[in-house]
């Protein structure tokens, strides 16, 4: 390999971020103390290449199905910016890498020097918390996270109920220069309109009945990190122009204030309404539209990431289980993974509590996922065969899943004719299962 000026490893040394210079044969020339501390603590990295280190490929990153930088930048002669999935001692985690290309005497690409910022609430694995996902279309998502993050542009997030917008609005926090200060979430669809604007400004003592203090709102809150809008499309026609105009000025008052008050945040909303379809109802202002969607993301719905399931899945059976190491047969996460989840991620969150708590071992099988899958249908049972269809089971408010699911069983074997081998199979569990709701349901009608 060809010698490195002491100067620029001296440079590169003193970066925070981590930073590799590697040649056009992707070996690793030199690399600063945060890039081994983060990727490679235990041995020298000088001499591999750079996709054996970081992705544990045997050839470039364009030749095992990776996005290579080094690739792009040869093609369009400037610096480039992709987004990786790369091994650490940790585990897997996405990282945001922008390739530099450096020139020799004859203004050819010689050298390249790479600087990694890691993404620090996505996983490539399970984790306790933060984005999952390996799949094309969560890849997408997060690139366009890494990309907006840094700036002060609004971001508008947009796609069904239960994608995930809210952990969305997490990673953009977390990747912009407020990550220091607060993300404070504003639950627009609860505000009732008589509160809006005093949640979200503040009020001054006397300024309403019962407002016996002054009080800051979820604006001033959030000075100098990211009010986080959720639903939006749900903010009062009046409220849209006070909102618009914290956009475009910064400005506020105080409901029963006459003083200009300022703050410095950064606007991040979400909806899984057509804002569009409303500005062309009158419903929501276009200005405030064009506003908030500075820069537009949406966000895929689960039936598009079918291959994060397992991800998913794992991850969050260890934060719903029933009991502690619970686990998938091979059966159930198949299952799963060909329902079209029209509820998204929190959908999927709901089944597994529910399959955990149906299952009697530690291993959730395929019939306990049956079970949870058509819980959402329990007030409405399904037609039995040779039987006709029962009268919906009446569920008064406020009863658990349990109450629900005796309720439900009971007026099964009221309308049931055949085996219990054969209302086993009907309502997706086992005999064992059966049996044991039969004995659970016998002690709740004696109690």
């Amino acid at each position: 390999m060809a010698a490195v000026l002491p100067e620029l490893v001296s440079y590169l040394e003193g970066l925070p971020e981590p930073h590799i210079l590697f040649d056009r044969q992707y070996r690793i020339m030199a690399a600063n103390a945060a890039y081994r501390r983060q990727f490679s603590p235990q041995g020298s990295v000088i001499g591999r290449t750079c996709h054996e280190v970081s992705h544990h490929f045997d050839v470039p990153c364009d030749q095992a199905g990776e996005s290579c930088p080094l690739a792009r930048s040869r093609e369009s002669g400037q610096r480039e910016r992709v987004l990786h999935l790369h091994h650490t001692p940790q585990g897997e985690s996405y990282v945001n890498i922008e390739l530099v290309p450096l020139r020799d005497a004859r203004g050819e690409q010689a050298f390249f020097i790479e600087k990694m910022e890691p993404l620090r609430v996505a996983q490539g694995q399970p984790a306790v918390q933060g984005l999952i996902g390996r799949s094309e279309p969560f890849r997408r998502l997060l690139s366009q996270v890494a990309r907006v993050g840094p700036s002060r542009a609004s971001v508008l997030l947009l796609g069904e109920s239960g994608t995930g917008k809210e952990l969305v609005a997490q990673a953009v926090h977390e990747a912009s220069p407020r990550a220091a200060h607060c993300l404070v979430v504003v639950d627009c669809a609860s505000l009732p309109e008589t509160l809006f604007e005093s949640e979200l400004f503040g009020h001054e003592r006397g300024a309403f009945t019962g407002a016996g203090t002054s009080r800051p709102g979820l604006v001033e809150a959030a000075s100098g990190g990211t009010l986080f809008l959720d639903e939006v499309g749900d903010i009062p026609l009046p409220m849209q122009v006070k909102l618009l105009r914290l956009l475009e000025s910064g400005t506020y008052r105080r409901v029963g204030s006459t003083e200009l008050r300022r703050t410095d945040v950064r606007v991040v909303a979400a909806t899984h309404r057509d804002l569009k379809a409303m500005v062309a109802d009158g419903r929501f202002r276009e200005d405030l539209y064009y506003r908030l969607s500075a820069f537009p993301i949406v966000l895929p719905p689960l039936r598009e990431r079918a291959g994060d399931i397992a991800l998913l899945a794992q991850a969050l059976l260890e934060r719903v289980a029933s009991r502690p190491r619970m686990v998938l047969s091979a059966g159930a996460l198949d299952r799963l993974q060909r329902h079209a989840f029209p509820g998204n991620v929190r959908e999927l969150r709901n089944v597994l509590e529910r399959a955990s708590l149906l299952a009697d071992e530690l291993e959730i099988g395929v019939d306990e996922i049956e079970a949870a899958l058509g819980a959402d249908a329990l007030s409405v049972p399904a037609p039995l065969l040779g039987t006709r269809a029962p009268e919906p089971v009446a569920v008064p408010p406020q009863r658990s899943l349990r109450d629900i699911e005796l309720a439900v069983l009971q007026e099964r074997l009221r309308s049931h004719q055949g085996t219990r081998a054969e209302l086993a199979r009907q309502l997706g569990i086992s005999e064992r299962s059966l049996y044991r709701k039969l004995r659970a349901l016998g002690q709740h009608s004696g109690s």
